[in-house]
């Protein structure tokens, strides 16, 4: 499928909308808890066992965001939107049908691995075209686009809730809602299909008539050459450790906000706790296009000083005062959530900094396996500390304790990857980028 290139009228803002219909859809996946009590009840399932879709999906995201990269920018955004529309729908219809059968390896396989791809694939599907199309103010652009994974949820989790009420939590219920859920994203998914453009060029006939369609200029690396480099290693530790830090909070939100307040004079409610929840959500989604947007105007380097620097202050805040001030717990939380959204949404714009626009897409899916990572080093970090603090008898806020501190050393980590990162050794840049293909070509041959 040949890339659509725009016609001279086309407007630029048509672009991000196109990338909204995509991850507004996949960012279903953080809505999964929804159907963990019904899958349990109805399959007689256990917790542990009822996290495998998601569990399994997150780390097929990453897997197919790396792998799947080159091919995204060869083959342009109308293909990769459409491998994510056939991928993730498909896993829905699969998972109804083991819903249905009461075969749960069929859900696993649906909705974690071939739903899974489609995430990968859809996450990045956009991300180079926007950056092409804004070069002005990367930092917003791909904030748009990846506030809609972040915002999916707030969509996803009510509704689903609202179709398992209505058809009922047993299997029957569960495989209707999954078979709604499949059809409604590939007509929503296929918007973003129809409407997506890539920019005209100099080597186009004529050029564009929207500004932000530039030929490549300036420094250009190729994926390949990016993962050679100290600079693509620095970011892939900053990425972990912010994710990590952010996810561990994300993960564990309702039951930590009720420990940190259980032996209080105001303890926490299961309706406040969830309300708890939805904000972080909130505070997820806004980061990502606030932040991200700020990054044009003070650099990508120092908003990430910011999302570390004070990411750690706001963990050593709960941690020293958290359990004494109700309202101070939740402000620092909700700061650490934003954080963790903006640093998903800000990383392509810094990629794009460092390596150019050649292959940024190919090379921000190489770096999102940090994400897969930290999905897994997070929650198991927080989990893991409290169930052995309460075998030792502790309880409250102490559970925590430690978590916190390893979670500050870890930004702080973070910290000093982030300073390490220089501009890009000129023998990693492309020669020019008509020689782009040789040069792939050249490096893709054995020595």
């Amino acid at each position: 499928m040949s890339p659509p290139v725009a016609p001279p009228a086309w407007s630029r803002w048509l672009v991000p909308p196109a990338a909204l219909s995509v991850h507004l859809s996949i960012g279903q996946a953080y809505a999964w808890s929804v159907f963990k009590p019904p899958l349990e009840s109805s399959l007689n399932l256990s917790g542990t066992q009822s996290a495998l879709p998601f569990q399994l999906a997150i780390v097929m995201l990453g897997l197919s965001a790396a792998f799947g990269g080159t091919l995204v920018e060869r083959n342009g955004p109308r293909w990769a939107m459409t491998v994510a529309l056939i991928c993730f729908s498909s896993g829905f219809l699969i998972s109804a049908l083991g819903a249905e059968t009461k075969q749960f390896w069929l859900i696993v396989l649906g909705y974690g691995f071939v739903g899974g791809i489609g995430l990968g694939i859809g996450y990045i599907s956009p991300v180079s075209t926007l950056i092409k199309w804004f070069p002005d103010r990367p930092g917003m652009a791909t904030g748009i686009a990846i506030m809609g994974f972040g915002g999916g949820a707030l969509i996803a989790s009510p509704w689903s809730a609202q179709m398992l009420k209505s058809f009922g939590s047993d299997n029957t219920g569960i495989a209707q809602t999954f078979l709604i859920l499949g059809l409604s994203y590939a007509v929503f998914m296929t918007l973003g299909v129809l409407l997506v453009r890539v920019p005209r060029t100099e080597d186009s006939q004529d050029p564009a008539n929207e500004p932000g369609a530039p030929a490549l200029t300036g420094v250009q690396v190729s994926a390949n050459s990016a993962v050679r480099t100290p600079q693509f290693w620095c970011l892939w530790v900053v990425l972990c450790m912010n994710v990590t830090a952010g996810i561990g909070i994300l993960e564990k939100a309702a039951p930590m906000i009720t420990d940190f307040f259980a032996d209080t004079s105001t303890p926490v409610s299961v309706s406040a706790a969830a309300g708890f929840v939805a904000l972080l959500s909130a505070a997820n989604m806004a980061g990502r296009i606030g932040w991200s947007s700020t990054s044009d105007l003070i650099g990508r380097k120092n908003i990430y000083r910011v999302y570390l620097g004070v990411g750690a202050i706001m963990y050593a805040l709960i941690a020293l005062f958290g359990d004494s001030s109700k309202p101070l717990f939740i402000l620092c939380a909700l700061v650490i959530l934003s954080f963790y959204g903006g640093g998903f949404a800000t990383v392509p714009a810094y990629l794009k900094d460092l390596f150019g626009t050649y292959q940024v897409g190919a090379i921000h899916g190489r770096l999102l396996t940090a994400w897969s990572l930290a999905g897994v080093l997070g929650p198991l970090i927080v989990n893991w500390i409290a169930d052995h603090q309460k075998d030792a008898g502790k309880h409250g806020a102490s559970l925590y304790d430690t978590s916190f501190v390893i979670m500050i050393g870890l930004l702080v980590i973070g910290f000093v990857a982030n300073e390490l990162v220089r501009p890009v050794n000129a023998r990693h840049h492309i020669p020019a980028p008509r020689k782009a293909a040789d040069v792939e070509r050249q490096q893709s041959e054995p020595a």
